[in-house]
């Protein structure tokens, strides 16, 4: 069985897979519209799946809450982002300009996780927690998809 970071992980692969993929599209076109469609769902039910099974249990602890709020704070400053861009015209060159703002930002964010966040939380889950967090985590991801 997967533990909660290797459950978290495949799915930012999937994210910065989708990130790239996106900007290398241009205009309005169906690849682009299906890649952005894509990663936000993607990145919504992250956001949710997370902050349920990976971050409300670590809020509590103290060694976690500061990094559990950050990166909290980080989901909501990607959700601006992604509002922006889907008020933007998807042919214009400020869509593409908030695009790569929004990548810039998930990339910065797992990475947080992966190097920082992962770490400290390790040493707070037992076994039991890694791998029970896993299992919820990707049944809310499955049902956001």
């Amino acid at each position: 069985m997967k533990t909660i970071f290797e459950a978290i992980r495949e799915d930012h692969d999937i994210q910065r897979n989708l990130c790239e993929k996106l900007l290398k599209t241009s205009g309005d076109s169906q690849e682009r519209k299906e890649l952005w469609d894509k990663l936000k769902i993607e990145l919504k039910g992250h956001e949710v799946a997370e902050e349920r099974h990976f971050y409300k249990p670590l809020i509590d602890n103290d060694m976690m809450i500061k990094h559990a709020r950050h990166g909290i704070a980080e989901h909501h400053e990607i959700d601006e982002l992604i509002e922006k861009i889907d008020d933007t015209e998807m042919d214009s060159s400020a869509w593409l300009t908030f695009a790569k703002q929004l990548s810039d930002k998930v990339h910065h964010h797992l990475e947080d996780e992966e190097h920082s966040f992962f770490q400290l939380a390790g040493k707070v889950f037992s076994e039991e927690q890694k791998t029970s967090l896993s299992s919820k985590y990707q049944k809310a991801m499955e049902a956001e998809r």
